[in-house]
């Protein structure tokens, strides 16, 4: 079994995961973090610490909703490529960004590095665009007759 946390790329629940999955987030929204305890294949018992088990909490959460998982320290700088599969674009419109000041970076010798911490800014607000621009698209739909929800449940 290779060590699929160590590299850092997404991580995605199994096909037979779910069941399990959804009894562990049960499990972990009701009870207290201070008696939450990992147990050793040998059955060795020790207690997980809250930031630890507030981790898991949100690990489990996301897998159990189908959404697939990195852990990336937040200080961490990422090159053009991690930033750009990070964001799920190509490289070149990473770079585009990058040159338009949409996300700051700085070189290391020619190489780009972005900070995490502002991809993650970056991509919280092209989230937020694109709600509030689909919200608008549907209102303006609606609001011409557009968009007919009696010709949708036929």
């Amino acid at each position: 079994m290779t060590n699929r946390a160590l590299d850092r790329s997404p991580i995605c629940a199994g096909d037979g995961e779910q069941q399990v999955l959804n009894q562990i987030e049960e499990l972990l929204a009701n009870q207290p973090a201070d008696i939450a305890l990992i147990v050793s294949p040998i059955g060795e018992a020790i207690e997980i610490p809250e930031a630890l088990y507030q981790i898991l909490r949100q690990a489990v959460h996301h897998l159990t909703h189908d959404e697939a998982v990195a852990i990336v320290p937040v200080g961490k700088e990422l090159t053009s490529q991690q930033a750009a599969d990070l964001l799920n674009v190509s490289r070149p419109y990473l770079i585009q960004l990058l040159d338009e000041g949409e996300i700051p970076y700085h070189r290391v010798g020619t190489h780009r590095r972005i900070e995490f911490g502002d991809v993650m800014t970056y991509k919280l607000r092209r989230d937020r665009d694109r709600r509030e621009g689909l919200s608008e698209l549907t209102r303006l739909s609606q609001k011409l007759g557009l968009y007919d929800t009696s010709q949708q449940n036929q």
